[in-house]
């Protein structure tokens, strides 16, 4: 992970081996991305962002799994 914040991704379900970049915008929002899935949340601490983006990274990984769900059919 780069980044100037003192978090750790690892701490997160979802992110535990992830390539995780930090940075900060403009508008002074932290920014997290997951170079892997190329999925971005953010958030107004590091922490948040972080929280946000495994929560993202569980949501796309349930959207792209190969399990169409549709066993009830």
């Amino acid at each position: 992970m780069s980044s100037d914040a003192d978090v750790d991704p690892s701490e997160y379900e979802g992110l535990e081996d992830a390539d995780v970049t930090m940075r900060v915008n403009d508008h002074g929002l932290h920014i997290a991305d997951d170079e892997a899935t190329g999925v971005s949340s953010q958030g107004q601490t590091p922490t948040e962002a972080l929280e946000n983006l495994a929560e993202a990274v569980e949501t796309y990984r349930e959207a792209t799994s190969d399990d169409p769900g549709d066993d009830w059919l």
